[in-house]
């Protein structure tokens, strides 16, 4: 690993088992250094920590993709790539099923991070009219999973309100063949009722604000949240609706 590192990559420790001392202080102190650098992310062995940078960065491309292609998971850098290419590639070698857990608090990055993996085996699994149609689907099933099943919370804009199962089916091959998502403890009270600071699922303002004036007249409504009470208890202004919508 050490051989592909760059002068920013060597900011810390790249893994926590290699610290001198693994203490709460010693783990924290390594964190906040490589995050200092953009370096959101650093290994326990085989696991990933992940410190969300609430900031885009340009970690992401087609070409890292291509970088963590098929590479042992220690030779380059800690990367959610490197997570999502070991498990396909264990999976093929071992022929057994994978899974990747996903896990933090409110705000961690998690559906963030399903997306990436998500993205980066529709680009590196080999491309076949079948999976393409499969990554297409699952790709575009998360604006619509988003809508209905996200709202802004205190501490997250884009906060999900419900777990998420994914399931991606590969042949022998390595081509994927099938898929589905499951989605389970939605919850269902935001609708009616939403904490000081937080807000309604998305799809109310997105429908309320974006609508075409024709299908807010079929389905009665009008343009203004404030004529609705479950979209407006801690006081919504039509601004933030506006940067909802988008």
């Amino acid at each position: 690993m050490e051989g592909a590192l760059t002068a920013r990559d060597r900011v810390g420790i790249q893994d926590f088992v290699l610290l001198d001392e693994t203490t709460e202080v010693a783990v924290v102190s390594n964190l906040k250094k490589r995050f200092s650098k953009d370096l959101i992310y650093t290994y326990i062995g085989t696991l990933l920590v992940s410190v969300n940078p609430y900031k885009e960065l340009d970690i992401y491309s087609k070409k890292q993709m291509d970088i963590y292609m098929g590479v042992n998971f220690f030779e380059l850098p800690p990367h959610i790539y490197a997570l999502a290419d070991n498990a396909y590639h264990t999976m093929l070698t071992e022929f057994n099923n994978h899974f990747i857990l996903i896990s933090g608090e409110s705000g961690a990055g998690k559906t963030e991070a399903s997306k990436k993996i998500l993205q980066y085996y529709a680009v590196s699994c080999p491309s076949t009219t079948l999976m393409n149609t499969v990554r297409d689907k699952m790709l575009m099933s998360n604006p619509v999973l988003e809508a209905f099943g996200n709202a802004k919370t205190l501490k997250n804009d884009n906060s999900s309100r419900f777990g998420k199962y994914m399931d991606i089916q590969f042949d022998s091959q390595g081509d994927a063949v099938g898929g589905h998502i499951l989605n389970y403890l939605l919850e269902k009270s935001r609708v009616v009722h939403q904490n000081h600071g937080e807000r309604n699922f998305h799809v109310f303002y997105q429908l309320v604000e974006g609508g075409s004036d024709d299908l807010l007249k079929q389905l009665g409504l009008e343009r203004d949240v404030q004529h609705y009470y479950y979209l407006t208890q801690v006081g919504m202004t039509s601004e933030s609706v506006k940067r909802i919508s988008k």
